[in-house]
């Protein structure tokens, strides 16, 4: 196959499976996503959404969270780790959206990118799936595929990203980032690894990840 077909048969294979696209952080707004995004910096999301409902039930909005110190908040969020970081994040994005943006989460990421403790990936998360605008956040699943299935040799995230934006067009970008997400948690995870059921990487997949699993 050519870069161009294997692209085709990825994205055609990947509606075929998800033609409905969870979310899988649970939410009901941009600000209670841009938490729960930041919160699932190396956590799970299952964890995540254990978590959550506990501080929102508390603070589901910038004026309430900023009412709860630091302290308080570190102790529920405890179990997503990195709790010390995330706690003062919260807090201080929390009272950035107050002061700066009438306590809206504003939709631009060079202005999500400025707030304590939120990196691009979680910027992209927060403008593709609250805002609807194009992005392509890089998780561990989809660096992995995207190497797995021979559309990049990306060292790092970043420039996982930038090929993938480069290959796939850019209206399908807020779909197949989650599909892709799903697609590695069920098919194609990082252990466990069944190559029969994962039909990408046995069709499209790069030669020596499969000759490497085949041994």
């Amino acid at each position: 196959m050519t870069k161009s077909e294997k692209v085709t048969f990825v994205i055609n294979t990947l509606n075929e499976l998800y033609p409905e696209i969870p979310i899988p952080l649970d939410h009901k707004d941009p600000y209670t996503l841009l938490i729960a995004v930041l919160l699932s910096a190396q956590c799970t999301d299952v964890r995540v959404n254990q978590i959550t409902p506990i501080l929102f039930a508390k603070a589901d909005n910038p004026y309430d969270m900023v009412k709860m110190s630091v302290e308080e908040i570190k102790e529920i969020i405890r179990p997503c780790g990195l709790s010390p970081m995330k706690s003062k994040g919260i807090h201080g994005l929390s009272e950035i959206l107050i002061d700066k943006y009438n306590g809206e989460v504003p939709q631009s990421f060079e202005a999500l990118e400025a707030l304590p403790a939120v990196g691009h990936k979680t910027a992209s998360v927060v403008m593709s799936q609250a805002f609807g605008v194009p992005a392509f956040p890089v998780d561990t699943h989809i660096h992995r595929l995207m190497y797995r299935w021979g559309l990049t040799n990306g060292k790092n995230v970043q420039q996982t990203e930038k090929d993938a934006k480069r290959i796939f067009p850019e209206e399908c970008w807020n779909d197949l980032h989650l599909q892709i997400i799903w697609y590695g948690r069920e098919y194609s995870p990082a252990r466990g690894w069944n190559l029969e059921k994962d039909i990408i990487t046995k069709t499209i997949g790069r030669k020596s990840v499969i000759n490497e699993i085949k041994k």
